[in-house]
């Protein structure tokens, strides 16, 4: 294993040490990795209806003409837009989109869409200091549902983003970033929208076109090569208005994440046993518990995209499109812990040995004697062989011009996307019984020292089952179904040169059901020891080297085989006794919107003004947790009686915007914007269960935690200035500034609210209040600046950077979720006939993610190193090598402060060879 990673890192030092050489000559433009033709630019408006003329003029050949060409659009375009180009299959920069919009000013991107911890593969976009659920994804102009492979994204915080890891980058055209808004744009994104937009048939240059790509992918930690394919045809007939495209891909790759993960935070109880004994510990903190987590995967993304594009006269065009991508995401997660809340009990247990530390309000450093009979360890194996996601969609453009002064267009399609985990094998074993235990929290940036005394964390010899759990049969489905007419009227003579008018109706659905949460079987028991697996296995010999720290490195396991066969014999998954309704939920939505635009244009400025009215219907079912009594209550779960309970809510939001562009000088162009956006609330933030304690006596107040189904759209006034200097041939230098004011944002909060009530003193119910822990509407703003600089140096080399500054904040003084205050990309490229290399590292500053086991989650600050490079055979046969993840960043994340770590992840490099075939 030594060996292996000192031979990848003799190739990768090999490799920047030759793109560093080559950059001390000339200079213009790649921007991204394994492409001679891909771009990061603003451009104007998307082109995905249009004459194939008009699009051949943006699809170039090389980086430096598509750089030229994207900036003279940026020029010309009435709203700040940026864009990121591709002229082949396989020439968009680095492996996802998401992989690309890194590199836009203003956009941020994750590689995990809550609190799940980062993996290896950008998976979330979001703009301008906010969380993704703010920032709209669409594909040619219309909304996609998206599915997700991870459990907690399933049932538990589930947000309105698109998991970019179902989109490669062979699919796409070009990519258009919108940052402010106009009437025109379909609502839904309160910071901005990203269009993916694919390759139309009758874009191409030849009547028959034959692409394909034929590669692999090294991934360093788990030591796997794996195939990545993709193929296109396309053909056109010769009159040039009847096209068809087929496009497919079948990517593998596996990836292993070792890391070290703290599942929360607790204090000692003032008045307890251990506060009463040290009051120096009363209301301190420490960590619930500390494991060793070992995750391991493998990933099969499969799809592809057809498209028909028919114009059988001047005046009028059709397209039909159709999409699939589905990725199935088997996986194994370990994590043997030590359990400090079991044995600490808030106070009431165990109390630290002398010498103890405390820092900062937290606990983070404490031994604890052997107790026997205790038990301080906990281990969970939990092995998820059939979690997958996919995205689908059919849609179909049309456009016809009535008249040379009046045109409509059209579109109609139906999108679904899923998210499942049919079956989750589970066991929890109970470890370190008797064996005292001890820890040292080391901050961020290493790992804690913990152990479990004399523990023998090699074998399972002295390890007992404690329990069995874990949701089945987990199928959320998305969908939505739209239908959108937009017309525009031109005018001859005067400022005014346009009117654009429209409407659009979606119906959007999001649900899930009959999950069942398994347990325990009565009998046969699995508590038996006679009943455990035979054999076991242990982690990688190297695992957590990246990581520091000291703590149980080599920790056995049940293969994923043996937890299967065990939980199929041992466990008890009958849909009416273990009928989990916390895990199930369902949300419909009517969204009816229409809007008129007017475009205006004079001597040396244009732009535009309109307003956009949005109709939101929402009804949301939502299992409230009841007694025995209440009646229509369901009472055969195990985990309580409950109540499907109907919320209705109707919301009109009024969202006006202006766009105007001066050309200052000939190469001088100033930008201002003003726009009201909404979006609406998260899945989960509507539509989650709703668990209300024991009834409270009449006049009494109870507790509980919920959803809100009445939660408000979150909406924003957006205000935008930009100035651009076109300084030299294919070079700007840029600023904006832009401010949010989040008029309704979504924080946590405590409310009253009365529900009918029944105990048996009071058969026929009562309103009682409960004081709700849930989703509340807020307020909060984002400000902030973007800086971008673009230009070639000499012959064939170029630079790119840019920097973004955002402050965000909620009302009251609060974090907001996603804001970074630093983000910065710096790029060098080298492109000839023959060779083209580029250098890229990104950075993004802490961030707040949100609560998390109702402790705060935030991300420290790291950044990615990757490098690709390029070589061209001939017009038939070209190679490419990509590395990603070069610095084999640890992805670092903490609670309150930085002495209270929450995880800490490495993922290791990946590499991609690539052989692409043009016939």
């Amino acid at each position: 294993m030594i060996h292996r990673k000192k031979l990848l890192a003799a190739s990768v030092i090999a490799a920047l040490s030759f793109a560093g050489h080559s950059q001390a000559a000339t200079a213009p433009a790649p921007a991204a990795d394994n492409s001679a033709d891909a771009t990061t630019a603003a451009d104007a408006a998307p082109a995905a209806s249009g004459s194939a003329q008009e699009l051949e003029e943006v699809v170039v050949t090389g980086i430096r003409q598509s750089l030229q060409k994207s900036l003279d659009s940026k020029r010309e375009a009435d709203s700040h837009v940026e864009v990121i180009t591709a002229e082949d299959i396989g020439k968009m920069p680095d492996k996802n989109v998401a992989d690309s919009l890194q590199r836009v000013p203003g956009v941020t991107i994750s590689s995990a869409s809550a609190n799940e911890g980062g993996f290896d593969e950008n998976d979330r976009v979001s703009m301008r200091g906010t969380n993704p659920s703010l920032t709209q994804t669409l594909i040619n102009g219309h909304s996609v549902s998206s599915g997700d492979w991870f459990v907690l994204n399933q049932t538990g915080t589930v947000g309105r983003s698109v998991s970019y890891s179902l989109l490669p980058s062979e699919l796409v055209g070009r990519v258009v970033v919108h940052k402010t808004s106009q009437a025109s744009d379909i609502e839904g994104g309160v910071a901005g929208s990203v269009d993916i937009q694919s390759r139309r048939p009758l874009d191409f240059k030849n009547p028959i076109t034959l692409e394909g790509t034929l590669g692999g992918v090294y991934a360093e930690l788990p030591s796997k090569t794996d195939p990545q394919i993709s193929a296109l045809f396309n053909w056109k007939n010769d009159s040039r208005n009847l096209g068809f495209l087929v496009q497919a891909f079948s990517e593998t790759r596996h990836l292993r994440r070792d890391g070290q993960e703290l599942l929360g935070y607790e204090k000692i109880a003032p008045g307890s046993a251990v506060a009463t004994a040290h009051p120096d510990l009363a209301g301190v903190w420490y960590p619930t518990l500390v494991g060793s987590a070992l995750f391991e995967q493998e990933r099969k993304r499969k799809g592809g995209l057809i498209d028909i594009d028919f114009r059988p006269t001047d005046n009028l065009s059709f397209d039909l499109s159709a999409f699939s991508s589905k990725m199935d995401a088997a996986n194994y997660n370990r994590n043997y812990m030590l359990w400090n809340t079991h044995f600490i009990s808030q106070g009431a247990g165990q109390s630290p040995d002398a010498g103890y530390v405390v820092r900062n309000g937290t606990l983070v450093q404490a031994n604890f004697s052997p107790v026997a009979g205790t038990t301080y360890g906990v281990y969970d194996q939990i092995s998820r062989p059939d979690a997958s996601s996919d995205s689908n969609f059919v849609n179909l453009d049309a456009s016809f011009r009535v008249t040379d002064a009046l045109n409509f267009t059209g579109k109609v399609g139906s999108t679904r996307g899923h998210g499942k985990n049919d079956t989750q094998d589970v066991a929890e074993w109970n470890t370190g019984i008797g064996t005292g235990a001890a820890y040292q929290l080391n901050g961020i940036n290493s790992a804690a020292d913990w152990s479990l005394g004399n523990e023998n964390t090699g074998s399972p010899i002295n390890n007992s089952l404690g329990w069995i759990f874990g949701d089945q049969n987990i199928n959320v489905r998305d969908k939505e179904n739209w239908f959108q007419v937009d017309g525009e009227y031109s005018l001859n003579g005067g400022a005014l040169t346009a009117l654009r008018f429209g409407a659009r109706q979606a119906d959007h659905d999001r649900k899930s059901d009959g999950v069942i949460g398994q347990g325990p079987s009565a009998s046969p028991s699995p508590f038996n020891a006679a009943n455990y697996p035979v054999g076991y296995q242990n982690y990688p010999n190297d695992f957590g080297d990246g990581l520091g720290g000291n703590f149980p490195r080599d920790i056995w396991y049940y293969t994923a085989d043996q937890l299967h066969a065990f939980n199929a014999q041992y466990t008890n998954r009958d849909p009416i006794t273990r009928a989990d309704w916390n895990s199930d939920y369902a949300l419909e939505e009517q969204n009816r919107a229409a809007y008129l635009q007017a475009d205006f244009s004079g001597n040396g400025w244009t732009g535009n003004v309109g307003v956009r009215y949005v109709k939101t219907e929402e009804n949301v079912i939502a299992n409230v947790a009841a007694t025995a009594l209440t009646p229509g209550a369901i009472t055969t779960s195990a985990f309580g009686p409950y109540l499907p309970t109907h919320f209705d809510n109707t919301y009109n939001d009024i969202l006006p915007s202006g766009n105007l562009k001066f050309d200052v000088a000939e190469d001088l162009v100033m930008r201002f914007a003003a726009s009201k956006t909404m979006t609406r609330a998260d899945y989960s933030a509507l539509a989650g269960p709703i668990n209300l304690g024991a009834p409270p006596d009449p006049g009494a107040i109870g507790s509980g935690n919920a959803s809100n189904p009445d939660l408000k759209p979150v909406r924003s006034t957006n205000f935008d200035a930009s100035l651009e200097w076109y300084f030299a041939p294919r070079s700007v230098l840029s600023a904006s500034l832009f401010h949010m004011n989040l008029t309704s944002y979504i924080g946590i909060g405590q409310v009253l609210r009365t529900y009918r009530a029944f105990n048996q003193a009071n058969p026929n119910g009562y309103d009682a209040q409960y004081l709700l822990s849930q989703p509340v509407n807020s307020k909060g703003t984002v400000k902030g600046i973007e800086l971008a600089y673009e230009q070639p140096l000499f012959e064939n080399f170029g630079v790119a950077a840019n920097y973004t500054y955002a402050d965000g904040e909620e009302t009251g003084g609060g974090p907001l979720v996603g804001t970074s205050k630093n983000t910065y990309n710096v790029s060098a490229y080298y492109e000839n006939e023959t060779f083209n290399a580029r250098v890229s590292y990104t950075h993004r500053s802490s961030f707040y993610s949100g609560l998390d086991r109702l402790t705060a989650f935030y991300q420290a600050g790291g950044g990615s190193l990757s490098a690709a490079f390029g070589y061209t055979v001939n017009e038939h046969l070209s190679f490419n090598l990509d590395l990603l993840n070069l610095n084999s960043p640890t992805l670092k994340y903490y609670a309150l402060n930085t002495d209270q770590p929450r995880s800490i992840y490495e993922n290791g490099r990946q590499v991609y060879l690539t052989a692409h075939l043009r016939f």
